[in-house]
């Protein structure tokens, strides 16, 4: 049995869920997500506040569907009514992003500055010109906007420089003169 799958998910108030024809909808205060689920494989039912995902039978494809479909329904749910958050630091001397309309513009050291669109639903909000806080209902979306930044300029081992999410340790290496001076 899956342990995930078999966690039940709840409302919260303001949030409706409905299950047709394999696509399950959720609507919440900051909008609208489906799921597409295999409709002879899964069963999603709506028990009062609670939703529970349930495997039709015992066969391969169920049973690999069955916590993967109980998790995108949680985020979704999750996504709805409280959104999601992540948050990138820009480290380096003269690195710094800036927002100007719908495009965010990053300068981290190349001979040209960098520019993103932002996608719909998506919203970035850059504080002292060295954190970038990107929120959203869709948990997908914003994650693959965070990581696309992120590609851009990942942190270095030496002197930590380029761009790392905020909660993000990265393991500093001693440089050759460092370790070189031990000896």
């Amino acid at each position: 049995m899956s342990k995930k799958g078999n966690k039940l998910i709840k409302i919260p108030s303001g949030v409706s869920v409905s299950a047709l024809n394999g696509v399950a909808t959720v609507k919440g205060q900051l909008g609208e997500l489906t799921v597409k689920y295999p409709v002879n494989v899964i069963d999603i039912t709506n028990e009062g506040d609670t939703i529970k995902v349930s495997r039709a039978n015992d066969e391969k494809l169920a049973k690999s569907m069955h916590g993967t479909v109980q998790s995108n329904l949680s985020n979704a749910v999750t996504g709805v009514s409280k959104g999601f958050t992540k948050t990138l630091k820009i480290t380096g001397v003269g690195y710094r992003a800036a927002l100007s309309g719908n495009n965010l513009t990053l300068s981290i050291g190349f001979s040209h500055p960098i520019v993103f669109a932002i996608p719909a639903g998506i919203k970035t909000v850059v504080n002292n010109q060295t954190e970038i806080v990107i929120s959203g209902y869709n948990k997908e979306t914003v994650g693959e906007f965070a990581a696309n930044i992120r590609a851009i300029r990942k942190p270095e081992p030496y002197k930590g420089k380029g761009i790392a999410y905020s909660d993000e340790h990265i393991i500093r290496k001693v440089g050759k003169t460092a370790e070189g001076a031990k000896k």
